[in-house]
């Protein structure tokens, strides 16, 4: 097994797991000095290429962010999500898992829970290729957000697909806003960590979409704490870039290549 999700093992209730995402060298080699976990993330899509959802998310795409982000980390279990499409049956899932591992070098793979996909985590883990599963509100699959876990049938039914999930060989689990109640019972009864989204502190850990922590996404659901507004901060600095460029107070002499005094 991977050291680092040996290490990601050896924190259930011990110590809280940390998780962001990233899609670039630059951001990953900075959250690499404080995760555990590093995901590239289909949330890109939203993020970075404006759409309304994560199904357009190609694999391609996928993987060149990955490739990038794979750049910047070095002590971080770099665990990539397969977008929608990649994985609709054992035989795709695990020609497309096992591209993803060959090109990026990351660590694992993530997969959203829909109907009878425990087969294909299965297979994957059983090919050793490592699988993060995830289960609650899925993107991918579901059109309509809503908070899950609100009764005691919908807290069972996720606690079954988390054991299943489990027993198909996922070395953890993403619990995507779900009630606090039904994320303090699958991490009790699960032996693998959870990691929270949405979820309450009821998780062997927690992931946030950096962007959204950062200020920068302009989506600021509940469940984001907006630990800095960086995009006030781009403006401010831009503003003032366009300032002296127009005053001719940039480049100025100490940024002339040659050295030159200006004309």
């Amino acid at each position: 097994m991977n050291l680092k999700i040996k290490n990601i093992l050896s924190k259930k209730n011990k110590t809280k797991i940390i998780s962001l995402t990233a899609y670039s060298r630059s951001v990953a080699k900075i959250l690499d000095d404080y995760c555990d976990i590093i995901l590239v993330g289909d949330s890109m899509a939203n993020v970075l290429y404006g759409h309304k959802n994560t199904h357009k998310m190609s694999l391609d795409n996928i993987i060149q962010h990955s490739i990038s982000v794979k750049m910047g980390v070095k002590k971080s279990l770099l665990v990539v999500d397969m977008p929608k499409g990649s994985y609709t049956n054992p035989k795709i899932a695990f020609k497309n898992a096992k591209m993803i591992m060959k090109k990026t070098g990351c660590d694992a793979v993530k997969l959203e829970n829909y109907k009878n996909n425990f087969k294909i985590i299965k297979l994957l883990t059983k090919k050793k290729i490592p699988v993060m599963g995830h289960i609650g509100y899925t993107p991918q699959f579901k059109k309509k957000f809503k908070p899950e876990g609100l009764t005691i049938k919908e807290s069972k039914t996720l606690l079954e697909d988390a054991l299943l999930i489990e027993k198909a060989g996922a070395f953890s689990i993403v619990l995507e806003c779900i009630t606090s109640s039904a994320a303090k019972l699958i991490t009790s009864k699960l032996t693998i960590p959870t990691i929270g989204i949405g979820s309450s502190s009821n998780c062997d850990g927690q992931i946030l979409v950096t962007d959204d922590m950062l200020g920068l996404s302009g989506f600021y659901p509940k469940f984001v704490k907006k630990y800095v507004e960086l995009d006030r901060i781009i403006e401010k600095a831009v503003k003032k870039y366009t300032r002296d460029v127009k005053k001719i107070k940039f480049p100025s002499r100490q940024n002339f290549v040659d050295g030159t005094k200006h004309r």
